[in-house]
């Protein structure tokens, strides 16, 4: 049974990740209608990389968060990245405001040492496990994540 799931939308990812695709459709386009100067094998190995590189990005222009009865999961896109946390092992989590610096998609940061889940925005919640290990889960609503882990918790 899932007590909360929400998924957050990296708008700007998806701008990114289509204007790439038009300027590698712009690219391909231009490159077959000159004499062909290099091997069609390449030009095809070269489309293939860079779809399966766009498929990659546009995994990450979701991020959905979910806690059911044992696990918090975080999950970008079609769940090619995807982490879970053991909620008898969170020891804490609060409401936190990332740095601009941080940057969007899955972060490690070595000072203050913790790893980084994120599509969009700055608003997280920081999630301190019982190990000591710090997460952070990007998210537009902040004070529902907090308070969902918090109600499961039982902080």
């Amino acid at each position: 049974m899932t007590s909360y799931k929400r998924t957050q939308i990296g708008y700007l990812m998806i701008i990114v990740t289509l204007a790439v695709l038009v300027l590698f459709a712009w690219a391909q386009i231009t490159v077959r209608s000159e004499p062909p100067s290099v091997d069609s094998g390449a030009n095809l190995l070269v489309t293939a990389i860079m779809v399966l590189v766009l498929f990659a990005l546009s995994s990450v222009t979701t991020l959905t968060t979910s806690i059911d009865d044992k696990y918090l999961r975080v999950k970008f896109g079609y769940g090619i990245f995807k982490k879970s946390f053991l909620l008898s092992e969170i020891a804490s989590a609060k409401q936190v405001k990332n740095h601009w610096y941080y940057g969007w998609g899955i972060r490690f940061w070595f000072w203050p040492r913790k790893c980084i889940y994120n599509v969009s925005g700055f608003d997280a919640v920081e999630i301190v496990m019982k190990n000591g290990k710090i997460y952070r889960i990007g998210t537009d609503v902040p004070s529902e994540l907090e308070t969902a882990i918090k109600q499961t918790i039982n902080i």
